[in-house]
Parts: structure tokens; sequence; C-alpha cells
């Protein structure tokens, strides 16, 4: 029971601060730049690392070339392991498959206190529409 002798009350204000995934993709989207395919194709040229944070097999079956994996369940964990990725200025661009995962992981990044992170609106999904090149590893032969 609530401290009021009102547990619905308590509940009902509970609810309607519930956030569903899409709510805290908008809400990172607000916080951080995302930029149009057609930017990033000159972001890409002059940052210091490109990360891909969509799964393994996601990268796997394609990517756009020179980005690096980093899934997004791992990514603050790897950025923080990683000495080449201390440096807090670094020019980060990101992407996932539509632009969600990336615009997490860039507030994300942000709230660790990296001061130069982009998303691509859109993703790779968008970056391929645009006729843009994806990197497409070799599959191992089994015959």
């Amino acid at each position: 029971m609530a401290h009021n002798g009102h547990p619905e009350k308590k509940n009902q204000y509970k609810e309607s601060r519930m956030k569903t995934a899409h709510d805290l993709v908008a809400q990172a989207k607000q916080a951080v730049q995302e930029i149009s395919v057609d930017q990033a194709v000159i972001a890409i040229q002059s940052c210091d690392v490109l990360i891909d944070v969509r799964e393994t097999e996601e990268y796997l079956a394609g990517h756009l070339p020179g980005a690096m994996h980093m899934s997004r369940g791992m990514l603050e964990f790897k950025m923080a392991g990683n000495p080449k990725m201390q440096a807090r200025d670094l020019k980060i661009v990101l992407y996932c498959k539509t632009s969600g995962r990336a615009a997490l992981s860039a507030k994300s990044l942000t709230e660790m206190g990296y001061t130069h992170i982009q998303s691509i609106a859109g993703g790779i999904d968008a970056w391929v529409a645009a006729g843009h090149d994806v990197f497409k590893p070799a599959q191992p032969s089994f015959e």
C-alpha cells in the first residue's frame, strides 16, 4: 500500500513515467547530432573512428567501408577499455540499421564526455538506399 493509502495512484504515476524504447530513441535524437547520408560521406573522411553499433551478424553481412564494430551492448565497455579510444575529443561517426541504436549510443558516449559525435540519420539502410558502397567480408567456404 502506498504511504498515502491509495496504491492505485502510485501505480498510475509510475506508469505515466515509464518510457518505451521509441521514447528513449526520440529523446536521444533530440540530444545528439544526426547527419544526413550526404553529410556522412564528408564526415567519415575526416573522422577519427567510424563505428557500427549493430550486432556481429549484421556487421558481418555488410558494413560501411572502414567501419569498426562495437555492438551497442558493449560500446561503453569497449570505448573505456581501449587506450586508442580514450581521447574525449575523438571525431566519432556512429551508425546502425536505421539510426535508433546509433542515437542511443551517441547519447551514451556524450554522457561519457566525448564531444565530437555524429550519428547517421537512417543508418546503413539510408546509406544503401542512396547508392553508397557496403563492404561485405568474404564468407568462409566449407566445401
